[in-house]
């Protein structure tokens, strides 16, 4: 199961440093998906890999503080929000015909 994992990269301030961390994280074996933020200096990293070596691999590029580990399912639950929404909006039509 894919995984999210939330790191702050205290060195990431300009885009030097964050095309190393991103360079850095797309190395690991088993990931997916890198997305980083520069006002708040995060790097979110979703995929089947193991989070300590994602935190080992950044470190190389400067101090790297984990703070989150967790699923990713957030897509997911989108997916199923829409259908639900659909099959309501199906009912509510059926309604009036009886």
């Amino acid at each position: 199961m894919a995984q999210k994992v939330v790191l702050k990269v205290l060195t990431m301030t300009d885009d030097k440093t964050k095309q190393k961390a991103i360079e850095a994280a797309a190395d690991i074996f088993g990931v997916d998906s890198i997305a980083a933020d520069m006002k708040e200096q995060k790097l979110t990293v979703i995929g089947l890999m193991d989070a300590v070596a994602v935190v080992k691999k950044l470190k190389k590029v400067g101090k790297v503080d984990l703070i989150s580990v967790g699923p990713a399912k957030e897509e997911k639950k989108e997916e199923k929000k829409e259908e639900k929404k659909e099959e309501k909006k199906e009912e509510k039509k059926e309604e009036p015909k009886k």
